[in-house]
């Protein structure tokens, strides 16, 4: 029976069901505003990426890897991994490798939230997220997927060198996601001054906010965001979205082809 557990915990969509139902629960017991989750509007858009962005989207990857372009990353594991090989985590202490990979995850990802805010081309993609108009847990799987692509190889050469035990990968993949389930959750939760170093949905929703200049890029670490002077928070709930949304479209095929109209970059 513990072995059968021991197996449960180390599989990832394991813990992304367990999310699900935990935080269902967790808005319903106890909202930041009233909004119902499962009559809002686009809920069945989001059921989709969320199925897409967790699992379709795999074999998509899987495909461009195999016997698409990101094949080439084969060839710099093959080159760097020898000549790098002082970075590796191997046979390091299993909290230590989680450490460090969770810092260099995280910061990596501000780092391309970053990008993905002031490079027109890729803001074109990520507008698709900024389409939320009532923010909660699911809204952290409404993507397009092509931002997903875009996430995992700019992560993948600096993450693949420190060469980590599929424990401390899986480990930090838990944290993550229960971070982007909690800060776009609708949960009526102070961290109190814990808020400088977590993320949080009362830090998030500010950059979901209809507002000109992107703040607060955090993932999982605010304190990102206020050592490059790039947070922002009020006492107020801001009406979420982006400047321009009308223009937006709101089919699911719309959503899907719409980055590739040159109007988009708009």
């Amino acid at each position: 029976m513990q072995n059968e557990l021991l197996k449960f915990l180390m599989i990832y969509n394991f813990w992304l069901i367990l999310f699900v139902g935990i935080f269902i629960a967790a808005e319903k017991i106890l909202p930041a505003r009233n909004q119902s989750f499962f009559t809002r509007p686009l809920i069945g858009q989001d059921i989709f990426w969320f199925t897409f962005n967790t699992h379709l989207f795999g074999f998509i990857y899987a495909f461009l890897w195999n016997y698409g372009p990101l094949d080439i990353f084969s060839n710099f594991e093959a080159y760097l991994r020898p000549k790098l090989a002082f970075l590796s985590l191997a046979n390091r202490p299993f909290w230590l490798q989680f450490l460090i990979l969770l810092f260099v995850q995280d910061f990596l990802e501000w780092g391309i939230h970053n990008l993905l805010h002031r490079v027109p081309w890729l803001w074109s993609f990520h507008k698709l997220h900024h389409s939320i108009t009532e923010m909660d847990w699911i809204g952290n799987y409404r993507f397009h997927w092509f931002e997903v692509l875009v996430y995992r190889s700019l992560k993948y050469l600096p993450l693949f060198l420190l060469n980590a035990d599929y424990l401390a990968i899986l480990a930090v993949a838990v944290v993550a996601t229960a971070f982007g389930n909690f800060n776009h959750s609708n949960l009526k939760i102070s961290l109190g001054p814990l808020k400088y170093i977590f993320n949080s949905p009362k830090f998030h929703i500010w950059h979901h906010a209809k507002i000109e200049k992107p703040h607060n890029f955090a993932i999982v670490f605010s304190f990102w965001d206020y050592l490059f002077r790039t947070a922002h928070t009020e006492n107020r709930t801001p009406e979420i979205g982006f400047i321009g949304m009308e223009k937006y479209p709101s089919s699911l095929v719309e959503r899907l082809i719409y980055p590739m109209l040159g109007k988009s970059r708009n």
